[in-house]
């Protein structure tokens, strides 16, 4: 049996295996049949939305065929950010929600990824299950005739209704009264909403990226390209910069001196304000082993704890809702508020420091400027074989002298990536030009080990 699923749902270039038309009318009618066995009385219904990539359309309709031959309904929404699926599945009481998108890849690649109808990912028995059914050929077994077929609706007011969620997590009384603000939105789904929210909360805004035509998502913009952004806001007098992926579950901000704020200085300085404001369960967040050390010092002077895991922000919610706890996220600007909603939401995180940015009356900068960084170097490694890194003894062994001869002053991290053919090499430490180095050497060694 093959396997469809990884850390993310389904992703590839479109209109190659696993992304073709054909598997994913055999997603949806996986799916479908999964709600069915769960609860055969009720008519159940599949919210579906997508990003804006030019394959969307084709994988849109043919999960949506897959589903109503199950004798399911279809809530169609169009281009929308991922975590707005999430937040209308739960609103519209749908049984599951999908989206169709590659998030921060680019637009020769997609991706489908479940939501249950509570707005959490599908968990992975569910997706193990579909992916057996699928390669048993048991879907053939199981086809409804006649008034037993299911239709496909067009929710019209998708937009207008995440947006209005998106407003009230921002605090009342208050608005954007006087900042202006330069919004990336890398042309991807949030090209319509976040500049609306900004404006409609009283800022001024200038946008960019935000003319999709189906090959220009996340090309040379967004919070993966962040020169563009860089370069408008140290034009003008602006008091921000807020850039995101193509999915918008993502968002990286540039303070008013053109630098760039990542997802730790984000989940560091929201993680004090919820502290100061008595809302940090446990005075404690969720990050993964990506993060910087510094980060995790600078937050651990202030009294508040981190629990690792390993990077996808599946494990990250996970983690959260073993703990009980409310904040979490990753390095690169995907963050979970979970009083709010239940997956990485670049609209909302982006609210919520603009509202610190107002309540205090301080710049980006300052607000940022307690938190640590460790020099860290990434180098991503294209691989053609799969094989596990602790399978490789030459690599294993050149990893553990490096981590000897840094000792507590740095971490190596060499994994394979869940969503790219790629190895990543992640250094950290005091020394710049020595894990520079190392990591260059380590790089070399992967290469030539498993590529």
């Amino acid at each position: 049996m093959g396997t469809l699923f990884g850390t993310d749902g389904v992703r590839g270039m479109a209109n190659q295996p696993p992304m073709t038309v054909e598997i994913a009318l055999q997603l949806g009618r996986a799916l479908s049949y999964l709600l069915k066995k769960h609860d055969p009385k009720k008519h159940h219904k599949v919210l579906i939305g997508k990003d804006t990539r030019l394959s969307g359309y084709m994988i849109e309709q043919a999960l949506s065929a897959g589903i109503c031959s199950m004798g399911v309904d279809v809530l169609l929404v169009g281009p929308i950010p991922t975590p707005a699926v999430a937040f209308l599945t739960r609103a519209m009481r749908a049984d599951a929600g999908m989206v169709i998108s590659a998030s921060h890849n680019p637009f020769q690649d997609n991706g489908i990824k479940f939501f249950d109808r509570n707005g959490f990912k599908l968990p992975d028995l569910d997706e193990k299950e579909m992916e057996e059914l699928i390669f048993s050929n048991e879907l053939d077994y199981h086809r409804p005739t006649a008034k037993n077929v299911g239709k496909a609706y067009r929710l019209e007011d998708a937009r207008g209704r995440y947006i209005e969620f998106s407003k009230s997590t921002f605090p009342k009384g208050k608005t954007l009264d006087g900042l202006r603000i330069a919004v990336d939105c890398a042309n991807g789904a949030a090209y319509k909403i976040a500049p609306r929210v900004f404006e409609e909360l009283g800022a001024a805004v200038t946008s960019l990226a935000t003319y999709p035509n189906g090959t220009n998502i996340n090309d040379k913009c967004g919070s993966t390209f962040m020169d563009p952004l860089c370069a408008k806001v140290r034009s003008g007098s602006y008091d921000c910069g807020i850039a995101f992926d193509g999915d918008a579950d993502r968002v990286l901000f540039v303070d008013g001196n053109g630098e760039i704020v990542n997802g730790d200085q984000i989940m560091a300085i929201c993680a004090k304000e919820m502290q100061a404001q008595g809302l940090l369960r446990s005075n404690t967040l969720v990050a993964t082993i990506m993060s910087n050390l510094g980060f995790e010092h600078s937050l651990k002077k202030l009294g508040i704890d981190i629990l690792r895991t390993q990077v996808g922000d599946r494990y990250v919610l996970e983690e959260m809702l073993k703990h009980d706890l409310n904040l979490g996220g990753e390095q690169s600007g995907h963050v979970i508020f979970l009083d709010h909603n239940t997956s990485g939401d670049g609209l909302i995180t982006s609210l919520k420091i603009l509202a610190v940015m107002i309540q205090t009356g301080r710049p980006l900068a300052e607000l940022a400027a307690f938190v640590e960084t460790y020099p860290q170097v990434l180098i991503n490694v294209k691989v053609r074989k799969r094989k596990q890194i602790i399978d490789v003894p030459e690599l294993m062994q050149r990893i553990a002298d490096i981590e000897k001869e840094l000792g507590r002053k740095g971490r190596v991290l060499v994994r394979h990536s869940g969503t790219e053919p790629k190895v990543r090499v992640m250094l950290e430490g005091e020394n710049d030009a020595l894990i520079q180095r190392h990591a260059e050497d380590l790089a070399n060694l992967v290469k030539r080990t498993l590529g």
